[in-house]
């Protein structure tokens, strides 16, 4: 596989992840545990049909426990975090503040060895985080009106640390097939499943929409989409891929309005802006802090 072909394929990944605030708000009121079992499931059998299908299942068998436990715990992590935090909190808020993780991703990695913070860095989180800031403060009601809401964006913050988190350390896997994803979602099906027996009631999708919302995930968002990335991740330009991730909040945002979840505010189009711009600054920081490195290696 070229490592454009293997690019190509993470995009799409950053495309169906673009579809994930959509889906989880047309799912409600299933709770978060019970929906993160569901489409686990679902995206895990979907992994393992193709496994057998390939001929992979003998690389299942050699990979170390200790990696399953940590894709389980970084997958089930996430969107635990993510899928309370829509519960709670205004969906296009709530997915502007999850969608930082491109971000995150970029500030961490800047403190990896070989990698280095500048002042571009810097600043692309000052306008990552003045957006989010004016998002959150800006709410109608204000925050301590609504510990509902204040609580959903904690739980986004966290949930974006999180990913950005479980994508540093997964760069270090890159010998790790892409089969092992759908061990990954199985383990967060099984650990959502205990969690729900102990902390939810179950509640079933009302409707046809909330099915088809429960489908869609598990086939795309919470499914197809983490082996495409991890393709893009391993054999791909993780640069180009990191930077063009700071398209999904405003894919994720539009999709929203477009299905009348959210409605057009400028709040919400000046935080998207300031998120992205402070993202691809970042991005753009990251680069050209490589650039000498890159040169020097080809010299």
């Amino acid at each position: 596989m070229t490592r454009a072909k293997a690019t190509g394929i993470g995009c799409g990944a950053i495309l169906l992840w673009s579809a994930l605030a959509l889906f989880t708000v047309g799912s409600a009121p299933v709770p978060p545990f019970q929906l993160s079992a569901m489409t686990f499931a679902l995206g895990g059998l979907v992994g393992l049909a193709w496994v057998a299908l390939s001929g992979g299942a003998g690389q299942l068998r050699a990979i170390g426990w200790r990696v399953y436990l940590f894709g389980t715990l970084g997958l089930f992590g996430y969107h635990a975090l993510y899928f309370s935090a829509l519960r709670l909190a205004p969906a296009a808020e709530a997915g502007l503040i999850c969608y930082l993780w491109p971000l995150l991703i970029v500030l961490l990695s800047g403190l990896m060895p070989g990698e280095r913070l500048s002042l571009g860095h810097v600043a692309g989180a000052g306008l990552a985080f003045a957006g989010t800031a004016q998002l959150v403060l800006g709410r109608a009601g204000g925050l301590a009106a609504d510990g509902g809401a204040l609580a959903g964006f904690a739980l986004a913050g966290l949930a974006a640390l999180t990913w950005a988190g479980y994508s540093v350390l997964s760069r270090r896997l890159g010998s790790v097939p892409t089969a092992s994803v759908a061990v990954f979602c199985l383990g967060t099906a099984v650990l959502s499943a205990l969690s729900h027996l102990v902390l939810e009631d179950t509640v079933w999708p009302p409707g046809g929409f909330g099915w088809v919302s429960v489908l869609a995930l598990g086939a795309g968002p919470v499914g197809l989409a983490f082996y495409l990335w991890d393709v893009g991740m391993k054999r791909g330009d993780i640069q180009l891929l990191g930077t063009l991730s700071y398209a999904a909040p405003i894919l994720s945002t539009l999709a929203l309005v477009a299905a009348g979840f959210a409605e057009v505010s400028l709040r919400i189009a000046v935080a998207a802006v300031l998120v992205t711009a402070g993202a691809a600054l970042a991005a753009w920081a990251g680069a050209r802090a490589r650039a000498p490195v890159r040169r020097a290696s080809g010299a």
